[in-house]
């Protein structure tokens, strides 16, 4: 679409800066920059310690030099840190897993200063739930991106500010939080992974016996048997008296033999019929596979000669007095659903401001439960949000004016101003903005009637990933810090648009902030009247 567009001419005390309880950290990576300066408190606190009884503590002392340098890097940007999913993973293992093994090894002969410290800042520390939640993110951010586990493991990602490296402790972990899901798909992958890097001799506590143990039941479980027997054996090389393992062996040479029986009386008609059945599931694209394409760029349907009716140009607001004389930058990013962008339309400084009001306010973003019509958590929106009134301040209200000036929609009837930051691997899968026929009672409590449009602002660039997609078009909108989009939810006479069907793409490198303005049908009847047809 490049063608069409024409523009030519600190120190941090104990206590955590934000007193609340544990709150899905994964989910933003505007909370997780607290975590860092968290982590690197606890290294100060941990070096206090060494030095008093250094002579008996040379392995903690190893890995505070470790952690000291790695948080000396993350603090100096730590949004760009936590960019690569990699560390935000990493991140969420150390303080859940490793802070504490490190606790109950020194536990015994520490000072008051690093266990008192400790003790505070462990109830701000992320769960068990975070680090699962991290672990899946880096699978879904595999999938989506189509990405094997040593590029991953390798931390060679697009756009990379800190690059970071998975080990084979890393990789194990990430196959057990998979198989515990019942995802042998990728226990199998990460399984994989360790035993690769630790059969290239890299040093690690992980065990290959208990790796080809998780990895033989994830391949069997896919049903390949033979894989199975071979990575049986060679556990068993490798411990002969392996209970599991060697009842494991005689059931599946049970189950090899009775397959070889079976396969005798199989026909070249039943082969036939799976090749046809194979090709139609080829054929068929579902949703998931075409917003994963879209993701990656792919899979767009802008024809050249639609391109070619693509514009740019600067908008007045339809004469709008304070636009007159100084118009912005707007252009054409989609026909049909019209999809516009409007360039330079808010400041950093504003910006600054929207993130500041919005981090101690962060929370879980929700969506609307169509069986209860209630706000409820789910694993297709993983983000944070909060939400700014124009009246506590300027900048929220000076923002609301300006959408309201542009789009020529009242504002008084919208919803407040959402801001939202994405986690790691940050999504928000395919869904409507507006309440369909089978949602009456979606917005009844507003009683402002359905969400009529949409205004989104990029309030960042994002490195790799992060796109809004359209499925059901194939159109793909790429963050760009500083501009907005705007496309109507609605039909003039009222109807969903439902090729308006859109999604956020999980993010792969970086750290995405937006806000949006859901803008409502009251208040507009004058401003965006019904046409003369029902069919428009």
């Amino acid at each position: 679409m490049a063608s069409n567009k024409m523009w030519c001419t600190v120190a941090l005390g104990f206590l955590l800066p934000f007193s609340f309880a544990h709150t899905d950290f994964f989910t933003s990576i505007g909370h997780m920059t607290d975590l860092i300066n968290t982590e690197k408190d606890l290294v100060i606190s941990l070096k206090d310690y060494i030095k008093a009884e250094e002579s008996k503590l040379e392995q903690i002392k190893k890995w505070a030099e470790k952690l000291d340098k790695l948080t000396d890097t993350a603090t100096k940007d730590p949004e760009g840190f936590l960019g690569h999913p990699v560390n935000a993973f990493k991140l969420m293992k150390r303080l859940n897993t490793e802070w504490g093994e490190l606790e109950s090894l020194v536990l015994k002969d520490m000072s008051d200063g690093f266990i008192s410290n400790m003790t505070i800042q462990r109830q701000f520390f992320p769960n068990d739930e975070d680090q699962t939640g991290a672990a899946k993110a880096l699978l879904r951010l595999q999938d989506t991106y189509n990405l094997d586990t040593d590029t991953l493991s390798r931390g060679n990602l697009p756009g990379v500010k800190h690059k970071s490296f998975l080990t084979a402790e890393d990789c194990f972990e990430l196959g057990k939080i998979a198989y515990t899901e019942a995802d042998y798909y990728h226990t199998e992958l990460w399984m994989e992974q360790a035993l690769k890097q630790l059969d290239e001799g890299e040093v690690s506590s992980a065990d290959k016996v208990y790796i080809l143990d998780y990895l033989s039941y994830a391949v069997y479980q896919q049903g390949d048997l033979s894989k199975a027997m071979m990575l049986t054996k060679r556990l068993l090389e490798l411990d002969p008296e392996h209970q599991r393992a060697n009842g494991n062996m005689k059931y599946f040479e049970y189950i090899m033999a009775k397959e070889k029986e079976a396969n005798k009386s199989s026909t070249d008609a039943e082969d036939q019929t799976e090749k046809e059945t194979e090709f139609k599931k080829k054929d068929y694209l579902p949703e998931r596979r075409k917003y994963e394409m879209l993701c990656r760029g792919e899979g767009l349907k802008m024809t050249p000669r639609r391109q070619k009716r693509l514009f740019c140009r600067y908008y007045d607001g339809n004469r709008n007095p304070r636009y007159i004389l100084g118009p912005v930058k707007q252009e054409d990013e989609w026909d049909k659903p019209r999809i516009v962008r409007f360039l330079d339309i808010i400041s950093d400084e504003e910006i600054e401001t929207v993130k500041e009001l919005a981090k101690p306010r962060l929370s879980r973003a929700t969506v609307h439960d169509p069986e209860t019509g209630k706000l409820t958590t789910a694993h297709y929106r993983v983000s944070k949000s909060a939400w700014l009134s124009g009246y506590e301040s300027p900048v929220v209200s000076r923002i609301n004016t300006r959408i309201q000036d542009l789009t020529g929609l009242d504002v008084s009837t919208a919803e407040e101003l959402q801001v939202a930051n994405y986690g790691v691997g940050g999504q928000y899968e395919p869904h409507f903005d507006f309440a369909r026929a089978n949602e009456p009672d979606a917005f009844k409590e507003l009683g402002t009637g359905n969400r009529i449009a949409t205004w989104l602002f990029y309030m960042s660039d994002v490195s790799a990933g992060g796109a809004t997609v359209f499925p059901e078009v194939g159109a793909s909108v790429w963050p760009r810090k500083g501009t907005a989009v705007f496309w109507y939810n609605l039909f003039p006479s009222g109807e969903g648009d439902y090729s308006t069907r859109h999604a956020a793409c999980p993010v792969l490198v970086g750290n995405k902030w937006v806000s949006n303005k859901w803008l409502h049908e009251r208040g507009q009847e004058f401003r965006r009247p019904c046409t003369l047809s029902e069919l428009e």
